[in-house]
């Protein structure tokens, strides 16, 4: 019987390598120096990559990791060397996503700095010292809602009309500028 598949850390860097959000789960990197000298070399050994689209796969220092940049953000999830790519790929997809559906699709350094604390959440609710909670980006931002106390009628399967055509106009911006 295999072991229960686990996450290293996962990362959010600026489009400067810099930290926005940070999550280990392990001790195998145990100072911060370590630390910092990880994300930067993934972050040199990825940024030249095209992962805006599709989420990329590398296998760096012995690591799986899985990555996808929007805007100024880059999202990063570390697995061991051994560990399925999959599962890897749908905890990245996940907390993604439930950042986008939380951040309501205006995804960027400066928003995901004055919402960090939802961002934490959605890091706690997906991933819990190394182990994969919840993969499901709408349950996660459902639970990140509530513990928020935002009032869950509002919830975002249940917006109302002048919310969805509001959603729907940004989402119609976003791909009118790319």
């Amino acid at each position: 019987m295999g072991t229960l598949p686990s996450i290293k850390n996962i990362l959010i860097l600026d489009s400067e390598g810099k930290r926005v959000a940070i999550k280990y789960y392990t001790d195998d990197w145990p100072s911060l120096s370590s630390k910092l000298a990880f994300e930067k070399s993934v972050f040199t050994k990825t940024q030249k990559t095209n992962a805006r689209s599709e989420a990329e796969i590398v296998m760096f220092d012995g690591y799986i990791v899985v990555y996808k940049f929007i805007q100024d953000l880059h999202f990063f999830v570390t697995g061991d060397d051994e560990e399925n790519e999959l599962i890897l790929f749908s905890v990245l997809q996940g907390f993604f996503e439930a950042v986008n559906i939380i951040l309501r699709n205006n995804v960027d350094k400066i928003t995901a700095l004055e919402n960090l604390d939802l961002i934490f959440l959605c890091l706690d609710e997906v991933v819990d010292g190394g182990m994969i909670l919840e993969t499901d980006s709408n349950v996660i931002a459902e639970k990140v809602n509530s513990a928020n106390g935002l009032d869950t009628a509002t919830s975002f399967s249940e917006q109302t009309i002048s919310q969805a055509l509001a959603t729907a106009r940004e989402h119609l911006a976003r791909s009118l500028l790319k």
